[in-house]
């Protein structure tokens, strides 16, 4: 037994059965003398709705998955060259990408919908996300800021592959200063469109960051109170055996009781008739 084996049963087992069949193997690995493997199991998290749904079709077909994880190379990529063209041409393939993968899964609620599909947009933003989903491992939503390799000003030119303008040969006519200026003023404006991003996706992390340790906390509870649940069913049950062996020994001494209580009735009634 290793942790990875374990986990791979767990996350493509059934949802419902994912405490107690970890508790299981956790229980398994301490008979064997694991104890460490045993702590590692128990803090496999279970698994919300929308990360079964995405861990289940890495399972079944993984295609769509990696196709996004190759996806999101190819963005980064882009974006590290400031390739616009490419950005938006790529963005395009994400968009509809993902939409395919939805209308290829069965129907669901709306709120675990829109789950399934903020985790695919992020496997093409982040590779930790994508690694965990393409492994079938996702525990939670994965919510990144998957618009930060996407955002790009239309007013950034593509890469030519030319020489900057500062290495160009000194006959070359210079442009005019009107359009250097208004180029620059666009750049500023970029500049601030994307700060002003990158501080909107910041706050928003704090606020998500502050939800997930609500919800671990609330998860943690929950699985305490299962286990104890469990706990008390099992101890139920024993005393239910406990009070049958019981009743079952009682019902035998009363009918023993009551064949010597007939025998010597009918003793006495011997014994009287022969005076």
């Amino acid at each position: 037994m290793d942790l990875d084996t374990v986990a791979g049963e767990l996350y493509g087992g059934d949802l419902a059965e994912f405490v107690s069949a970890r508790n299981a193997a956790a229980k398994a690995a301490k008979a064997e003398g694991n104890a460490e493997l045993a702590k590692q199991i128990k803090e496999l998290r279970k698994p919300t709705t929308a990360a079964a749904i995405v861990n289940r079709l890495a399972r079944e077909d993984d295609g769509g998955l990696r196709e996004l994880a190759e996806l999101g190379d190819e963005l980064r990529d882009a974006h590290t060259r400031l390739a616009g063209d490419d950005l938006r041409a790529l963005t395009r393939r994400r968009g509809e990408l993902v939409r395919r993968i939805m209308h290829e899964l069965p129907s669901m609620s709306d709120t675990v919908s829109r789950e399934v599909e903020a985790t695919l947009e992020a496997v093409a933003a982040d590779p930790g996300t994508a690694a965990l989903a393409v492994a079938g491992r996702l525990t939670s939503v994965a919510h990144q800021d998957t618009d930060q390799w996407f955002t790009l000003a239309a007013t950034v030119p593509p890469a030519t592959g030319k020489r900057p303008a500062k290495l160009v040969d000194k006959a070359e006519p210079a442009k005019p200063k009107r359009d250097h200026r208004r180029e620059e003023e666009e750049r500023a404006r970029a500049r601030a469109e994307r700060d002003r991003l990158r501080k909107e996706a910041a706050e928003l992390a704090k606020e998500r960051a502050v939800v997930e340790r609500d919800l671990v906390r609330t998860q943690r509870a929950a699985e305490q109170a299962t286990a104890r649940v469990e706990d008390l069913r099992s101890r139920l049950a024993e005393a239910e055996e406990r009070a049958e062996r019981a009743t079952a020994e009682f019902e035998q001494a009363k009918e023993s009781y009551e064949q010597a209580d007939h025998a010597a009735n009918e003793a006495q009634k011997a014994a009287d008739a022969a005076r």
